[in-house]
């Protein structure tokens, strides 16, 4: 998938510049091409290195909030929910635990962690399908539950705005737990619904009612602030929770008589590690994008859908965003480099690139995931597990572009 997105951008790029060249005699548009392969290869370069230092710092805090047992907490937190959303699964065997402490990780950002537990998970769940190359329910619910990802702190993005830039890099915390907790619980629902799984147990309306008035009660209380006021307290109860999660991991390993410091050298180490082995993946998507934008192509197509919203009169700025939400489904990668270019082209503190951002975190790779997680145990037939997983996608782009309206204007 990943290499004919990337195929296709250098193709669509030297047409678009043929017609630029034979058809309004624009000779320039060679130079301006040639130039931003440059350009963009040093650009994420840069990017990449200039990442190590944010990327060391959060990865070592988050290995100390995993020696400290956050995961261990949070999954018998949502053990109770797990158990009635995945009834197929006898009590106590090994796919409960997987699958709780996979989700746990994913909250927690924690992918290192959260990718073997979800590939566990999927093997145990295995072990209970009658057909073993036909995906079961509980393995599709576990699988749009992985695409639709609820993160509660997305390191990833911070670190990305804080390179390029921005003033906070975590004003759109908030926004982005919206939108992604809008994307898990459509998921949820459209699965269960295809399912017919029953949701109207006590226990699951207690865990999904009660996550929905939260979030519903933040959206009702931000949304009667004036924009002034809406940032300024948006921004103090964003890195208030963060720093109280921080706070949380370190209590957590001090009470398990863990080792802090060794921890957080540890995860940063795996952070140095990461910065730098993005580098050739970086290069290649921003080079890949610079070439598509230089040849007009990008613009193109962003100016015609621009043009047709403005003439039904709704406000076209979340076009600028439009990069990212297709991208996201079908690459990570990619989406990352639409993400970072969108954030280098209009400021990574401008609506674009905080919706950009908001739709980066909204939601996973769906189709990425599908492919790791079901070729892991040979899965042929998925069933509805893709209608599932971008009905999800849909549902966070949606509520990303609608919350980052409320929140940024």
């Amino acid at each position: 998938m990943l290499n004919r997105i990337w195929t296709g951008f250098f193709l669509v790029a030297f047409a678009a510049a043929l017609v630029r060249w034979l058809a309004l005699g624009d000779a320039a548009v060679w130079q301006d091409i040639v130039g931003s392969t440059f350009e963009t290869a040093k650009t994420a370069f840069e990017i990449s290195l200039g990442l190590t230092g944010v990327m060391a710092l959060w990865l070592g805090i988050m290995r100390v909030g995993e020696r400290g047992g956050a995961v261990d907490l949070l999954a018998r937190a949502f053990g109770p929910l797990s158990r009635r959303l995945f009834p197929g699964i006898p009590a106590g065997h090994p796919a409960e635990g997987a699958i709780v402490m996979n989700m746990a990780a994913n909250l927690l950002g924690l992918d290192n962690a959260a990718t073997p537990l979800g590939l566990k998970a999927m093997r145990e769940l295995q072990t209970l399908n009658p057909r073993e190359d036909t995906a079961s329910d509980d393995q599709i619910l576990f699988l749009v539950i992985n695409t639709s990802s609820v993160t509660v702190i997305p390191v990833t993005i911070f670190t990305y705005r804080a390179q390029l830039g921005a003033a906070d890099p975590t004003d759109v915390f908030l926004p982005i737990l919206i939108a992604t907790f809008a994307s898990t619980l459509v998921g949820l629902l459209v699965t269960a619904a295809v399912q017919r799984l029953r949701l109207g147990q006590p226990v699951v309306l207690a865990y999904l009612g009660g996550l929905t008035a939260l979030v519903a009660g933040l959206v009702v209380y931000f949304s009667r602030l004036p924009q002034a006021a809406m940032e300024r307290q948006s921004a103090v109860l964003a890195n208030l929770l963060i720093f109280t999660v921080i706070i949380g991991f370190f209590a957590l390993a001090v009470r398990r008589r863990a080792n802090l410091y060794e921890a957080f050298v540890d995860g940063a180490k795996d952070g140095f590690t990461t910065a730098v082995s993005i580098i050739p993946y970086l290069v290649a998507m921003l080079v890949a994008i610079g070439v598509l934008r230089a040849s007009g192509a990008l613009d193109l197509v962003l100016d015609g859908v621009r043009g047709a919203v403005a003439a039904l009169g709704v406000d076209a700025r979340w076009v600028d965003g439009l990069p990212t939400a297709m991208m996201k489904p079908l690459s990570g990668s990619g989406a990352r480099g639409m993400l970072i270019e969108t954030m280098q082209t209009h400021g990574a503190d401008s609506f674009a690139g905080r919706l950009a951002s908001v739709i980066q975190g909204s939601t996973e790779t769906t189709f990425y995931v599908l492919a790791v997680y079901f070729g892991a145990v040979k899965i042929r037939y998925t069933r509805h597990a893709v209608g599932c997983g971008l009905a999800a996608d849909a549902a966070g782009i949606t509520v990303a572009i609608l919350v980052s309206y409320l929140f940024f204007g």
